[in-house]
């Protein structure tokens, strides 16, 4: 059979009925339809069905999606439509010439497919979705002791359901030409400069190589330079951050302190060092379609560019400017290294499955991948004690998120650049169009001495990462440790000092 409408109404149906007789062939018939009954909630991750078009019908299975109408087109439903679909039933039958069923010969009922047991939080996810206002980005929260995701969000969002049957043209024109691009999968896609997110990971890997130690200082003028070089580098902060050691750097978001680092370290080790971390290659979720950002190296820039990796170039990929671009999702899932002690885990958003007519269910195992090496562990806690000063630190770029608090987090606030300034040109939110603004970054892991969840908040054209995406953090984190029913509203978003939202 060929569906030709769905959805008929009482009277639409009422009316065929009378004129049966004038349709030979034509019949209607009763059928299951998918219905997303959270709508445009996490979306991104689901995704959705849709009708077998001529393209599916190439790689699909004849036989067993003969009496089949729909398939997953994107997000968990496509990942995981084998299970989904189950398989298909048969019946052999008698019919009259003109197509009627006289009687059935033989019948193989179908199986069922498996039920999926998601790991996403729906509290959590509500959370997430509302507390970035009227802001497009992402958030990915995972628990960073089995990469189970419990939250993962990409807005401006989109409701599924006229996708079912066919969204009509007018519809999906608007959705697919709309700016904020809405169907636009960014936790999963979109690719972005770390910003000082990087700060910890890059700080971890000076201690690791000897590149600088607990007492190395740094004088920050408010400008770095080359050797033999005039150029200025910038801070952030303008006036500077004077002498600084690797925990104030962290906390104060110094960016002099880590162009030295870098330098030091150099492009080689810091791109080796990163990419323990799961920058520049997809973290292998199961959900399709996942980019795997890039993590910039000589190799590289000769095989993209054809021209030699340049001092410059390194110093700035220290402060995660540059080349170097990172999605979302690794972000969270780097994040969620830093917080279980270096365990590398492959982030998953399916928990366990059923199958037809059992109670039992199947679960899916962590899937670990590498675990970090580290000389030694003190370095670790060093960093992640200045990730704690961060929020908790009277000098904290986040220290706003930190008050009132029942537990205690361990982040870094970031921003990220979307067009390059002239070397005296001053960054002026104001004066520019809010699509080159700058986007806004935070990383966290709580509680920080046990940690449970582990975040990455990514506001574009956001501003500040301590201003912006540090309380949409917080608010992901209450959702998440705290009694539903305890009033944890977060006031700290007007009360955002200067200095805290400045640059980071």
């Amino acid at each position: 059979a060929i569906p030709l409408l769905f959805h008929l109404s009482d009277e639409e149906v009422a009316r065929f009925s009378v004129n049966r007789h004038r349709f030979p062939g034509v019949d209607i018939t009763a059928g299951l339809a998918r219905h997303y009954p959270q709508g445009e909630l996490a979306v991104h991750a689901l995704g959705y069905v849709g009708r077998i078009d001529e393209q599916a019908l190439k790689t699909l299975d004849s036989s067993n999606y003969s009496g089949t109408t729909h398939v997953g087109k994107i997000g968990i439903e496509k990942t995981y439509e084998t299970l989904l679909h189950g398989t298909v039933g048969l019946q052999e039958v008698e019919t009259t010439a003109q197509g009627r069923i006289l009687r059935v010969l033989k019948r193989e009922p179908p199986v069922s497919g498996r039920n999926l047991y998601l790991t996403l939080d729906t509290r959590v996810q509500q959370a997430a979705e509302a507390a970035f206002g009227d802001f497009a980005g992402s958030a990915v929260a995972m628990n960073p002791e089995n990469g189970d995701v419990i939250a993962f969000v990409s807005l401006p969002t989109y409701d599924p359901n006229p996708f079912v049957n066919g969204i009509d043209y007018d519809a999906y024109k608007a959705l697919r030409e709309n700016e904020r691009q809405p169907l636009f999968n960014r936790a999963l896609r979109g690719q972005y400069p770390p910003g000082s997110t990087i700060k910890p990971f890059v700080g971890l890997a000076g201690l690791d190589n000897g590149a600088t130690t607990d007492h190395s200082k740094t004088y920050c003028p408010g400008y770095y330079t080359l050797p033999n070089n005039t150029r200025k580098y910038r801070d952030w902060k303008r006036t500077g951050h004077g002498t600084v050691n690797l925990h104030d750097s962290i906390v104060q978001s110094c960016d002099v302190y880590f162009y030295d680092l870098a330098l030091s370290l150099g492009i080689d080790n810091m791109n080796s060092y990163l990419r323990h971390f799961g920058f520049g290659r997809a973290t292998g979720i199961d959900i399709v379609g996942e980019l795997s950002g890039l993590l910039p190296s000589r190799e590289w820039k000769r095989r993209r560019h054809d021209q030699p990796w340049f001092p410059g170039e390194t110093i700035i990929t220290g402060i995660g400017q540059g080349f170097f671009l990172t999605t979302p999702l690794q972000l969270a899932t780097a994040t969620a290294a830093l917080a279980n002690g270096g365990r590398m885990l492959q982030p998953n958003v399916v928990q366990a499955e059923q199958t037809a007519n059992s109670s039992a269910l199947t679960p899916h195992l962590p899937r670990p991948q590498e675990t970090i090496s580290i000389s030694h562990m003190s370095h670790w806690d060093r960093v992640i004690s200045s990730m704690i000063d961060v929020v908790h630190g009277a000098r904290g770029t986040a220290r706003a998120i930190g008050k009132d608090i029942p537990f205690r987090i361990a982040g870094k606030t970031g921003t990220a650049q979307v067009f390059g300034l002239k070397e005296e040109e001053k960054y002026d939110a104001e004066a520019i169009a809010e699509k080159l603004r700058d986007h806004a970054l935070f990383i966290a892991f709580a509680p920080a001495d046990a940690p449970t969840i582990a975040v990455a908040v990514i506001v574009e054209n956001g501003g500040s990462g301590g201003a912006v995406a540090a309380p949409i953090a917080r608010k992901i984190l209450d959702a998440y440790l705290l009694d539903p029913e305890t009033d944890a509203e977060d006031e700290t978003e007007s009360e955002t000092e200067t200095e805290a939202g400045t640059g980071e």
